[in-house]
Order: C-alpha cells, then structure tokens, then sequence
C-alpha cells in the first residue's frame, strides 16, 4: 500500500508541477488542452476556474466510461464525497469533508443537500435511483447555504440532465456482465414544434445478488430497478422558456446482507442451543449470510417539476415548482442468524413541495446581484414494526440461565408462555409535518479588473410539528426489578431490549403535556469571498458559515429529554468555514487547491445501536483540510487527472456521546449513559483519499477511434463506527477500475469492456452492534468485482 500510495502522489506531483511541458507538447498538437468546464454552483453559468468555490465536477464522459450508475459508485471519482448504503436501499449517507448525518433515521436529514436539475431531494434516498442523462454532477464542498437555501451545512450535490434539444437525436445502450447483470439506456430527443421540444428517457437494471444466504439458498443484494422521465422544453421567445419534468423509479431488490465482524458469547449460545447457524467472522469476505429469511426492500419514487426562466431585461427570472412522493418498504431479519429471533417491518411515505424564485442580474457593469427565495411543505409518515420469532424464548432462557422460567414462577405467571412470545415486540409508528422557508441573496462586486469581493446572506427558518404512536408489546421490557423482588432479578436487564434503560419501563408518547411535539428553528447565514486574478492563477478567500434545522429521534431509541442529553431531538447544527484556495490554469490543464478550516457547532450525531439510533449533538466537531484537483492533458493521446483530500478532524467537545458496551472505561455499567469523546477523532472520516485516472486515445483510421482508461481510489484506513471496537472495524479502501473501448465514428456506435473493482478488493464500509447479541458485531462489505460489456449507439 505504501509503494502505492508513493505512486499516487508523484503522478499527482507530474501533473502539478510540470505545465511548461504541457506547453512544449502543445506546440505539435493542436488538441493538447483542457476545454473550460461550464459549471452553475453560484447559481450562474461560470466556469470551474472562475467560481471562487471549491467545487468538482464530473462529465458525462466520466460516467460512461467508468460505468458511475448512483451515487455510491460517484465516490470513486470525487475524494472529498463519502457514500454509504446501510441495511437497506433506502439508507445511505453522504459525507462531504467528513461531514454527513441522517441515514436510517428518518428524522434527520443529510448534511448534504441533493438537488437534481435544481430540485431538492428531500431524503438521501430519493437519489438512489439509477441515474438518467446526465451532462454533469458538480459536488460543492462546504457550506452553501446562502444560494441553496436547505440542508446544506456540509455541502450540496448537483445534477445536471440533458435538456431536450431541437435537433433530433438519441442514444441506447445495452450492457452485459458479470452476475448475469442487465442494464439497458434510452433516449430520444427532438422537436414538436418550432417552440417545443421534448425528450423521453428510460432505463433498467437487473442483476443477480453478489452475496449468498446459506439458510434459504438463494443469492441477495441483487439489482432490480427501472425508471421513466419524460423532459419538455417549451421555448416561445428567446427570452423565455419552460421546462416541465417528470419521473418514476422502481426499486424492488432482495437487499441488503450484513456479515459478521465478531460473536459474543450470545452469539455463540446461538449455535449451542441448535437454534440455527451463526455468521463465521474469519470467512466474512466469502459474503455468504445465514438469515432464516431473506431480506426485502421496495421503493417507489415519482416527481414532478416545472422551471420558468425569464429574461425580464434587467435580470433573468428563474422558478422551479416541483412536488414528489416517495414509499419506501423493506423486511429484515434483525438477529442476522440462522435462528428464528426477531425481524423487522419499516415502511415510509414522504410528499414534498417546494418552490423556488431567484432574479439574477444581467449587464457588464462591475456589480452583479442574485436574490431568491425558497419553501418547502413535507409530510412524512414511517413506521417500523419489531416482533420475535418463534425461537426468542428459547434464546433468552438459556441466555438468562433459565432465569426467566423462575421469573414467570415467581410471578405466578404461565410458565414458558409469557415472556418472549412471537409476535411479542415493538411497534413504533410517527408523523412529521415540516415547513421551511428561506431568503437569500449574493452580490459580487468588480473593484478592479482582477479584484472582485463576493457577500452573501441567507435567513432560514423552519418548524417540524412531530406525533409518535409507540405501543411496546414485548412483556419483559416492561417490568422493573429494581421494584420486584428486592432488586433479586436486576441481573435480567440487559434482555430488555425496548426501554429497559427508563424509569416507567415504556415509551412516552408526545405531544403530551410537557412536550409539545414541535421544533422551530432559524438562523441568518452569511458568506464573504474575495477573489484576484493574477492571470496565470486564481486565488480567493472566503468566510462562510451554514445552518441545518434541529432534528426529531423516529427511532426505538427516542427517550423524553433527560440530564444525559440523550432524547428525541437534537439542536440544529450552525457550521463556519475559512477557506483559501487557488486554481490554476496552464496549457493543457489546470490545477486546483483549497486549504479550510471547518467547524460544526451541535453536530447531530446519528449512531445505530441495533435496535434504532441515538441522536444527540456533540458541543463541537472540527476538521482542518486540503483538496486538490488537477488535470493535464501533455500531448493529444493522453489525459491525466487527479485528487487528493486530507483531513484532520476531532471532536473539540463531546460531552454527551452515547455509550459504547466495549468501552468499560468510560462506560463502567450498562446503566452508565454517556460518554466524553471530547480530543478525539471522529469514526468514519478517513485522513487521505484520493483518485488518480489516465485515459489513452488512439485513432486508428478510417472511422475508428480507440481509448482505455484506468482509475485508482484509494481512502486510508479509519474506524467505521464509534460504538464498534476499532480492532475489529478499521477498514480503508483500495479501487482499480478500468475501461477500454473503440468508437466507430461515422455510425457513432462504441463498444466497450469495462471493469469496477478489477482487482477484487475486500473491505468493510460500515458497522453495528449486532441486534440482541451482546458483544456481537456485523457489518457490511463492499461490491465484488464487476464486469462486462456495453454495446452504445448515437444518433
């Protein structure tokens, strides 16, 4: 690892450091330069090395070639982007810096903003869906809060698709690989009129599950997703059009298998018992499960939005209106073993409006202005239905060494019949009514022809109106031995596994009458930047600061507010970044860097303890940086590029981290509630990450052209949890990806072999408590390697 990783930085180093051999190579070939890069994160037309943000940008050449089909495989290309998919299709995460919240926990939202052809997407799941014609993906880091107005504390991710053209054309394409994977693209753009064009567009993607559940015999996390969009520009005037978008995805998988990283002595009461097999922790990179039963997600997501830009002659008017629903459900067997414990029903419904207007200015003169102005409506409804199996008895009788027969006896109950019955469990069921609104605006202002000084201010504000519906039905979890039997039987408590750890022994539904069941919140944002052309490079320095509104517990783990800190919500996160950054630009390339200093004030941690999560806010999290992207292009067949982030984070203050069984230090009991974590560095955020790709061209004549391309990912080794012990949950990354191709140019028809993962790389990106296994740990792997073929026609 470390001879690559001193490979990866001199190829960086070559592409840096040598632009006078760019220009050399340029004087024998006209084509030996980087085209400008059309980016919109400032919310105008600007190119990358003008915007005076630290931004990356991927083309829609990129993601064919590299076979980029979601978000997840984006990370590959993009160091500073961190993208984890949990226990289910509908849970993943973004990480933006290190920075990233909200997955699983539907009361919380990412850090991270979505937004595809400038509609937010509400939940990180709504952005899974396959991707559709894309021109570009622009990922800004840091806050962005005074142009994108919501949830964008620790960045914003945007999609740029294909608009309808008036020149009819299209593309299709059919990919063939390995795991008998299927996925096929289709799109038709043209003119209905002189005034209207429109494009239609549909893809999907089948392919069977590259882990293997030894119990029922059958393959899972499969693929089986399809999706629509139809797309129509109505152009009147040059000085006005409207653009109307619409779109259904499915998502219907056999998803997602969790392996074993360690067995607790419950775990291996398990097998004594024959109750049925255990995951194997030494074989886990085989990714064989033995779940009784196999797990399900479906999800259905639908949308519709309509954007007006207007040229009013002063400024250009732009309003997009979009509303989408989207119903997530997925069944999981919780225990993760062979053995008939427990599983679990989560279903949600989220509907979502928003509104967005901005006026942006026109003309030449030194001053250019840019006020908006945004809402959103959302209702959401999500339930989660947690229930044992036939064997749960069985299981925590012999856990409890036969303690809980003699309980039942005591109590002159049933004997065998009344506690961990199935069907016996925990149902919580909530609603969530969110209203938000911003208003914002961002002046820059020409001092001189090199000089210009950039402010913008946002006020943001919003109100969550939440109800909980909580019915506990599992019997054990609802007594308290510290009242019964003089304290005899306290020894049982770590089998009560709902709400064993408060006075009552049960939920608390709100509102009642000393919670109101609402959170209202806002905060005025600001940005300041100045920015100085020195002609051969760019620099710019910048101030910002960001906000994200407070956030509910929907969570198993949702207690009323207590001394610990440890409730049901969480404050809002306030974030405030300095910045400097460089970009440069050479014959043949160019060369970015932005060294920043972050800080998040009530940073809403989200940790999932098994049974649901623990929200809280840490006092301060901090991370000190650099990112660098760079590309050079030294003679016509062959383009380089590349980046590198570092990052230094820590906890400043973490008072009120919630506990972690292994640490008996700081956790002596299990009655003991928090933690200080205060000094040290957060889980999940590696130090080093970088990519590097080179891509050769070559034509052949006659029509054909040629290329390969290699791309190399690297993330440094980093504990994956902060309740999981790092001895057994410390992975990095190591990614080779390839493509090579040949393009036949009077026809546009390219075939193309590609490969994710070429070298077979095994690591684990994401871990957990083990559900009902005390000192049991489970995590997931990363995909195997991937394979195929795909066959793409133009026209």
């Amino acid at each position: 690892m470390r001879t690559t990783y001193y490979v990866g930085v001199s190829l960086l180093a070559l592409v840096i450091a040598r632009p006078a051999l760019a220009q050399d190579a340029a004087s024998t070939s006209q084509a030996s330069q980087v085209d400008d890069i059309i980016v919109t994160a400032a919310k105008r037309e600007q190119t990358l090395q003008d915007v005076p943000i630290s931004v990356s940008v991927t083309s829609a050449e990129t993601i064919e070639q590299t076979q980029i089909r979601d978000l997840i495989d984006l990370q590959t290309v993009v160091p500073s982007l961190r993208v984890v998919q949990a226990a289910a299709v509908g849970q993943t995460n973004f990480f933006i810096r290190g920075f990233g919240n909200g997955a699983g926990n539907d009361g919380i939202e990412s850090s991270v903003g979505v937004f595809v052809d400038g509609v937010y997407r509400s939940r990180t799941s709504s952005a899974l869906d396959d991707l559709p014609e894309v021109q570009r993906i622009e990922v800004l880091r840091g806050p962005q809060s005074t142009l994108f107005g919501k949830n964008v504390s620790a960045g914003a991710i945007s999609i740029v698709t294909a608009r309808p053209s008036f020149d009819f054309g299209g593309s299709a394409e059919v990919s063939f690989g390995n795991y008998d994977s299927v996925q096929a693209k289709a799109s038709v753009t043209g003119p209905l009129s002189d005034t209207v064009a429109v494009r239609l567009s549909g893809t999907t993607n089948t392919r069977d599950g590259v882990m293997h559940n030894l119990t029922t015999g059958n393959d899972i996390n499969d693929r089986d997703r399809w999706s629509v969009r139809g797309d129509l520009l109505w152009r009147p005037s040059e000085d006005l059009s409207v653009r109307i978008i619409a779109d259904y995805n499915t998502i219907n998988e056999v998803c997602c298998g969790t392996v074993q990283l360690q067995n607790g002595p419950s775990s291996g009461a398990i097998s004594a018992l024959g109750l049925g097999a255990v995951g194997n922790p030494a074989t886990r990179f085989d990714r064989n499960v033995v779940f009784d039963v196999d797990p399900r997600n479906e999800l259905v997501g639908q949308g519709l939005s309509a954007q007006v830009d207007w040229n009013v002659g002063f400024a250009d008017f732009t309003s997009i209106t979009a509303y989408r629903n989207q119903t997530n459900a997925s069944f999981q067997d919780v225990d993760f073993t062979g053995a008939d414990l427990s599983y679990k029903n989560q279903a949600n419904e989220i509907s979502t409006f928003t509104q967005e207007f901005r006026l942006t200015s026109n003309g030449d003169g030194p001053l250019s202005w840019l006020v908006g102005a945004f809402y959103q409506d959302e209702t959401l409804d999500t339930g989660v239905d947690t229930r044992f199996g036939t064997e749960m008895r069985a299981y925590a009788n012999a856990l409890s060494g036969g303690a809980i027969n003699i309980l039942e006896t005591v109590q002159g109950l049933p004997v065998g019949t009344t506690y961990f019955q199935a069907g016996q469990g925990i149902q919580d069921f909530y609603t969530l009514d969110q209203t938000a609104y911003s208003v914002f605006g961002q002046a820059d202002y020409r001092v001189t022809d090199r000089l210009t000084i950039t402010g913008g201010l946002a006020y943001m504000s919003d109100e969550k109106k939440a109800r909980s519906n909580v019915t506990l039905t599992d019997l054990f979890s609802q007594q308290n031995f510290a009242t019964f039997a003089g304290g005899a039987f306290l020894g049982l408590n770590p089998l009560q596994f709902f709400y064993g750890n408060t006075a009552n022994h049960g939920p608390v539904n709100y509102p009642n009458a000393t919670e109101s069941g609402v959170l209202k919140g806002d905060q005025v944002t600001y940005a300041l930047r100045a920015a100085y052309d020195f002609d051969l490079f760019n620099v710019y320095a910048s101030y910002s600061t960001g906000w994200k509104a407070g956030a509910y517990n929907l969570s198993s783990d949702s207690r009323p507010p207590s001394a610990s800190g440890i409730g049901r919500t969480a404050d809002p996160e306030d974030v405030t970044v300095y910045e400097l950054g460089l970009k440069a630009n050479f014959r043949g390339g160019y060369f970015n860097l932005a060294v920043f200093d972050q800080t998040i004030e009530g940073f809403q941690s989200n940790a999932y303890t098994g049974t649901g999560y623990s929200l809280v806010n840490a006092g301060e999290q901090s991370v000190r940086g650099a990112e660098i992207d760079a590309a050079w292009r030294p003679v016509e067949w062959l383009q380089l590029s590349g980046g590198v982030t570092y990052l230094d984070p820590k906890y400043d203050s973490f008072t009120g981290a919630p506990c972690a069984s292994y640490d008996t230090v700081r956790c002596p009991t299990p009655a003991t509630p928090s933690r200080d974590l205060s000094g040290q560095t957060p889980a999940n955020i590696p130090e080093w990450t970088y990519s590097f790709s080179a891509v050769f061209t070559h034509d052949f004549g006659n029509g054909f052209e040629g290329y390969a391309r290699a791309e190399y990912d690297y993330a440094s080794d980093v504990a994956l949890a902060e309740n999981v012990p790092p001895s057994i949950a410390t992975y990095g990354r190591e990614n080779v990806n390839a493509s090579i191709g040949l393009t036949y140019a009077p026809q546009d028809i390219e075939v193309m072999l590609w490969a994710r993962n070429l070298t077979d790389e095994d690591t684990i990106i994401g871990a957990f408590p083990t559900v009902a296994q005390a000192e049991s740990y489970s995590g997931f792997t990363n995909q195997p390697r991937t394979y195929g073929v795909t066959l793409r026609k133009r026209f």
